[in-house]
């Protein structure tokens, strides 16, 4: 983690700008028991079906996203998060563009 980021009030949609036809990520904290990551999606674009070992929090902070875990779809808006288990398939689609806290636990 970066020292400026430390010990003072952020505002989470301002960590990370969208950038045209891209996927932006800004890793906010990484530990040996879990990451944080903050996530920008440009409309149409996602991250394709994966897993991984360990449990996930999806917060939406911005915008509009498809996330399908195990075949189902989910559609989140500000607001919303969803917990994609460990070990289950789970893709992520921009509806419109959005922004994400992406928080993995490691146990």
């Amino acid at each position: 983690m970066s020292e400026e980021l430390k010990a003072r009030t952020l505002k989470v949609e301002d960590l990370i700008e969208y950038q045209e036809g891209a996927v932006v990520s800004r890793e906010i904290i990484r530990k040996g028991t879990g990451t944080i990551t903050v996530f920008a999606f440009d409309k149409g674009e996602g991250l394709s079906e994966h897993t991984a070992p360990f449990d996930a929090v999806v917060q939406v902070i911005d915008g509009k996203a498809e996330i399908t875990i195990s075949g189902n779809k989910n559609v989140l808006e500000m607001g919303d998060m969803i917990i994609m288990p460990a070990n289950e398939p789970h893709a992520l689609h921009a509806m419109e563009r959005f922004k994400i806290i992406l928080t993995m636990i490691r146990v």
